[in-house]
């Protein structure tokens, strides 16, 4: 298994930022535009085992799996959901979104994410893998959220 781990402050108030991750499929969307269905399947009062089956396009191909709520947490000043899937069932992955308020208008956002291949030709070419789409998810939700919140203003 692999981790990667991306953190980085953005200037936008907590609550802009989580809609990002726990608001619409529209708003999802926009940090992460390959994701063209997000439906709910189980939704439970604490939001930890709730279940979505999302879809996500990888060229012309559309890969649907099931996004199951591990972890969450949702309180003014700190908000936190990790989610866990198995992709084309080659790899497990995990996906943890952190955000913490530092003040009202900066936040402090942390990405964590892990990838487990279910089959040992897949071992090798994660080895390889860099933090590449990491680091350009986090600075993309960063670009996105401080352009939105520069329109507000």
């Amino acid at each position: 298994m692999k981790e990667w781990t991306k953190e980085i402050e953005i200037d936008v108030p907590i609550d802009k930022i989580w809609d990002l991750f726990d608001g619409s499929l529209e708003k999802m969307q926009k940090i992460m535009p390959q994701v063209v269905g997000n439906t709910p399947v189980k939704v439970t009062e604490d939001g930890v085992g709730t279940i979505y089956r999302q879809q996500y396009k990888e060229g012309k191909r559309i890969e649907e799996y099931d996004v199951e709520t591990i972890e969450y947490l949702n309180t003014p000043d700190h908000k936190k959901m990790k989610v866990g899937f198995t992709l084309a069932n080659l790899f497990e992955i995990t996906a943890g979104y952190e955000v913490t308020k530092i003040n009202e208008d900066k936040t402090h956002f942390k990405y964590t994410t892990t990838n487990k291949p279910l089959k040992a030709i897949f071992k090798l070419f994660l080895w390889f893998a860099s933090d590449k789409t990491v680091v350009k998810f986090v600075e993309r939700v960063k670009a996105i959220a401080e352009e939105e919140q520069a329109l507000v203003k």
